[in-house]
């Protein structure tokens, strides 16, 4: 299954800011940067069960589930 990459700036007035690029609107801020990384997990989670939902191709989770044999 492919990684999906966070990226980490650090802004003018402290805060930090995580954002996965490959996912547009998966972005948030946060105090320390480990806040804002584990922050920004929740909506990128939401963009891919959106895209899944709506039957859009979503490689992010290939082969994270298996259809098992009835």
């Amino acid at each position: 299954m492919p990684q999906l990459t966070i990226e980490l700036d650090h802004e003018d007035d402290g805060r930090w800011i995580a954002e996965i690029r490959a996912l547009p609107g998966a972005l948030c801020y946060g105090a320390t940067k480990e806040e804002a990384s584990r922050k920004v997990e929740a909506p990128a989670l939401r963009i891919l069960a959106d895209r899944v939902e709506s039957g859009a191709d979503v490689p992010e989770v290939a082969g994270a589930f298996l259809l098992h044999p009835a």
